[in-house]
């Protein structure tokens, strides 16, 4: 069982080293200019812009989760902790507890689409350019009903 907690600035050093390994295992469609483009902005101005939350073991970040109001804005895990439930007690976590129904995906994350359709949630929508209008389509998904 894990137990998830609030993270907040003084974990953002450890959080981006997360966010990067997960990237790096999850998105082999981003070429490394674009991934070292994105972690400045990660960093610097997306943390800033989410509630955080995490699960940690002997004080070390799993994974992370990031919301917006109702939105899942970000969900990575550390790769050595993949397929250990990590992942999916943050988004049970964010579906329960926080209220999140919505999630955008990058379609090539073939891995990433699987969990959330397997978790409940459902496409609504397409995009062909990611949040920064690079050509990255993003899926808009949707949870039909809270688990």
């Amino acid at each position: 069982m894990y137990t998830i907690s609030k993270l907040d600035k003084n974990d953002y050093l450890e959080l981006i080293e997360v966010w990067e390994a997960s990237v790096r295992a999850t998105h082999d469609f981003l070429p490394e200019k674009r991934l070292l483009e994105l972690k400045p902005l990660i960093l610097d101005q997306y943390f800033d812009a989410v509630q955080l939350f995490g699960i940690k073991d002997q004080g070390r970040i799993l994974g992370f989760l990031g919301i917006h109001e109702i939105d899942i804005e970000m969900l990575f895990i550390h790769p050595d902790y993949r397929k250990k439930g990590v992942g999916k007690t943050l988004l049970l976590h964010a579906i329960n507890a926080l209220r999140c129904t919505r999630v955008d995906v990058n379609e090539q994350n073939q891995q990433a689409v699987e969990f959330y359709l397997y978790m409940g949630f459902q496409i609504a929508g397409r995009s062909p350019l990611d949040g920064q209008g690079e050509p990255y389509p993003l899926l808009h998904l949707k949870l039909s009903e809270i688990i």
